[in-house]
């Protein structure tokens, strides 16, 4: 509750909501979270499976992006011009690999604001945040504006790891 009439408005309700159902989930897929702990959390030979194929799916984005432009007969294609394209092309590449990919997730608030990530995949507690760069928008921006992100999903409860993704096709930082 942080709003002026110190009461429950949609946004929070939604972003509580959000938090509950994504604790349920990782208490359901991660009962050995609760025994005692012994070493470094390993992702099991599945999760690592998934984890490189969300490495490969990043390091080849710009190929397919490029790819993507070369329509046989000049036929209309995805353009990649703003961060939406960037999240249109990367989510439809991530359902090549993942079976739940959460489109705009929400994290609980930081420093009084409430935001939603890019992408969430449960299956490797997984935050996928995404950037593109574009004119005024140079690497010290980018930089804190990760930083936020950073600080923002520490409190999101699936998210063990954050993968930030900064396209940047014009080579601008």
């Amino acid at each position: 509750i942080s709003n002026m009439y110190h009461s429950a408005s949609y946004a929070c309700v939604e972003e509580i909501r959000g938090v509950v159902v994504a604790v349920i989930t990782r208490i359901d897929r991660n009962k050995s979270l609760f025994a005692e702990a012994v070493g470094a959390v390993s992702p099991g030979e599945g999760g690592q499976r998934l984890l490189d194929e969300l490495d490969q799916t990043i390091l080849h984005f710009h190929a397919v992006a490029v790819q993507l432009r070369d329509r046989h007969s000049g036929r209309q294609t995805l353009d990649v011009n703003d961060e939406y394209d960037v999240q249109d092309l990367m989510h439809a590449l991530l359902r090549l690999h993942f079976d739940d990919v959460r489109p705009e997730e929400w994290v609980p608030s930081y420093a009084g604001a409430a935001s939603r990530t890019d992408f969430l995949l449960p299956q490797i507690d997984t935050v996928v945040e995404i950037k593109k760069t574009r004119q005024g928008l140079n690497a010290k921006s980018v930089g804190e504006q990760l930083i936020i992100d950073i600080a923002r999903y520490k409190r999101h409860p699936q998210c063990r790891r954050l993968l930030c993704f900064v396209y940047d096709p014009e080579g601008r930082i």
